[in-house]
């Protein structure tokens, strides 16, 4: 962390030894992003419920390049929180998930869906009941009847784009499945 964490405690006596967790805590934050800037957390005791123990309100403030993340947990919400340590622990895996969304943002890991390969029908032959596809990058790849999906082998015309999976047969590279392309689907 670039500025030593700040700890605050409202309406309740100091404790070294929950201070001591909030900061084996806060340091902890720092295995999933290693360039935050400040983290600063108010540990509060609510005396509202006359009925129940007190419960402890713990907010963290943390700030990243370009953002603050903050979480704020309720004690009214939940009764565990009348013990400060099981508050800290809850909010500080809240503020772990916002950091690690954070950092996946930062590193750009988005999902991302493989295409298909593809490429084009480049020559039919009915009598033997097989065809070629010409990809993209020049790969001539081989398919059989059996593999055409959605579609009737007898249908097919050279020039027809597909999308195809392919695996390594006997001779080479083959199409275990192949699906014509629609107007609608992506190339």
């Amino acid at each position: 962390m670039q500025l030593p964490i700040q700890i605050t405690f409202r309406q309740m006596e100091p404790s070294e030894a929950l201070e001591t967790k909030i900061r084996e805590k806060a340091a902890g934050l720092e295995q999933f992003f290693d360039r935050i800037m400040s983290c600063d957390v108010i540990v509060e005791q609510s005396n509202r419920n006359h009925h129940q123990g007190n419960l402890f309100h713990v907010r963290i403030d943390l700030r990243v390049p370009g953002k603050e993340l903050v979480v704020s947990r309720d004690p009214i919400k939940n009764h565990a929180h009348e013990d400060p340590y099981v508050a800290v622990r809850d909010a500080f895996e809240a503020i772990k998930r916002q950091l690690k969304s954070y950092a996946k943002q930062q590193r750009r890991e988005v999902k991302t869906h493989d295409i298909p390969p593809h490429g084009r029908i480049s020559v039919l032959f009915p009598m033997e009941d097989y065809g070629r596809i010409l990809t993209p990058n020049g790969r001539d790849i081989y398919f059989h009847r059996n593999s055409v999906l959605d579609a009737d082998f007898e249908d097919l015309e050279e020039g027809m784009e597909v999308r195809f999976s392919e695996e390594m047969g006997e001779e080479g590279p083959q199409a275990s499945t192949v699906k014509l392309v629609g107007k609608h689907h992506v190339v």
